[in-house]
């Protein structure tokens, strides 16, 4: 079968699309086999074929963590069959025509999604749901700030924040994303340029707000400090602009009462039994009410490469899809 490989950790450029060994007899070791209809891509997958992440792998590998398609063969006690519609977060693999994976992290994919659309429900979405309802417990009417709001998981907090009755105040510091960020149904849409942390304050009447939502990281933290209202909570979800990690003084939380709360969906999961199928049910209940994400970006398998390299120049606006 074809899949896209990191032959080495120089970004991108390490990946080759290419035939690996296939998967026909994995049912028989107990986990259900997959026919891949989209695969994910997410900022930490650049990470990871750089050697930049925290999970250290030496190559040839298959990246890939997302992953949405239609079950090949399943084991008789998996409670899966072939051909029914399903959807799964891996360890690695998703970058492939097959994957293969254990039958407790299966779930059924809601009908009136394609593969596409279902895969922008899993890392990110599970990411943020779990971040705003569990870590930062988002009441009704709090007011959510979202920096890096075009990206994948800036899409999912914007989208969930409003299914949950908060109001979202979304920066930008693309060119031309403005009207995509609105579209998603943020409240307000400010540009993220100097001085910005006024017209945050400005946009609450000098309040603050409740929640932020940080996966830029670098320069812009100690100012989402400082917007926060009292017994306010910023959730740090990563650290994209490359600016370096950053810190705080703690006596600056204790004085104003407010939080800096560590997002780990991956290290929540793999220590809380039980913990994705109960993240999946609280954001299918969304689902059932109506939320979608928007329609992904979508790359050929073949064309992984242009896909990564994309994502890497911050050209992508939502979430990237590969479809075999």
């Amino acid at each position: 079968m074809k899949a896209l490989v990191a032959q080495e950790l120089s970004g991108p450029s390490g990946l080759v699309y290419t035939d690996v060994e296939d998967l026909d007899d994995a049912a028989g070791n107990g986990m259900v086999v997959v026919d891949v209809g989209a695969a994910g891509v997410c900022f930490p997958d650049l990470l990871l074929i750089k050697g930049e992440y925290q999970l250290k792998l030496d190559p040839p590998f298959v990246p890939g963590t997302e992953v949405a398609g239609v079950v090949r063969s399943a084991p008789d006690d998996s409670g899966f069959t072939a051909g029914q519609r399903v959807s799964t977060l891996t360890m690695l693999g998703a970058w492939a025509e097959r994957v293969a994976v254990p039958a407790a992290g299966v779930t059924l994919t809601p009908d009136g999604i394609d593969d596409g659309s279902a895969v922008c429900l899993l890392g990110n979405y599970y990411t943020m749901y779990f971040a705003l309802e569990r870590r930062a417990a988002l009441r009704a009417g709090e007011t959510v700030l979202v920096l890096g709001s075009a990206g994948g998981v800036g899409t999912a907090a914007i989208q969930i924040a409003k299914a949950m009755g908060a109001r979202v105040i979304a920066m930008v510091h693309r060119t031309g994303a403005a009207d995509f960020v609105e579209s998603l149904g943020a409240d307000v849409v400010l540009p993220l340029t100097p001085g910005w942390a006024q017209a945050v304050r400005d946009h609450t009447d000098g309040r603050g707000v409740d929640v932020v939502v940080d996966p830029v990281g670098g320069s812009v933290f100690d100012d989402a400090i400082r917007v926060l209202a009292t017994e306010g909570r910023l959730l740090v979800l990563g650290f994209a602009s490359g600016g370096g990690i950053p810190t705080v003084k703690v006596n600056r939380l204790l004085l104003r009462n407010v939080s800096v709360v560590g997002v780990g969906l991956g290290e929540f999961v793999n220590r809380t039994p039980g913990a994705q199928a109960e993240i999946g049910a609280g954001l299918a209940k969304l689902v059932d009410a109506g939320l979608r994400p928007p329609p992904p970006v979508r790359y050929p398998l073949s064309e992984g490469r242009a896909a990564l390299e994309s994502l890497a120049a911050g050209g992508v606006k939502g979430k990237v899809v590969l479809e075999p």
